[in-house]
């Protein structure tokens, strides 16, 4: 089970920190991802973190504003946003994944963030 946390509503320009905890078994061999929802569009990538944290991977609309991370030992993925923007708006959504696949095989339940300009 993965549980995010750590949306709200901030001011474009500002900061977020996501958290998502996994329980039931443990993720610290999975490659872990962030994806985000808006209203009224597709589900898109956004960042991703190799199973020791070695390799992160960003989409192109957040390089350079989010962080990935991971903290195996306490089994829970970050997701640092700062320079907020409207367009990030979104609901966000943690994900796991053998690194043996190509497809995401847990996901949370989502957190939204809201960025008002």
């Amino acid at each position: 089970q993965l549980v995010e946390s750590g949306g709200g509503l901030v001011q474009a320009g500002g900061s977020l920190r996501l958290s998502c905890a996994a329980s039931g078994r443990t993720f610290s061999r999975y490659v872990m991802g962030w994806f985000r929802q808006a209203p009224g569009k597709e589900r898109e990538f956004v960042a991703a973190i190799s199973w020791n944290g070695g390799s992160t991977y960003y989409a192109d609309p957040v390089k350079g504003r989010f962080t990935i991370s991971r903290d195996n030992a306490k089994n829970t993925v970050y997701l640092r946003m700062n320079s907020l923007k409207p367009e990030d708006t979104a609901v966000y959504y943690c994900a796991a994944r053998s690194q043996y696949v190509n497809d995401y095989e847990y996901w949370g339940q989502g957190t939204q963030v809201t960025v008002s300009s």
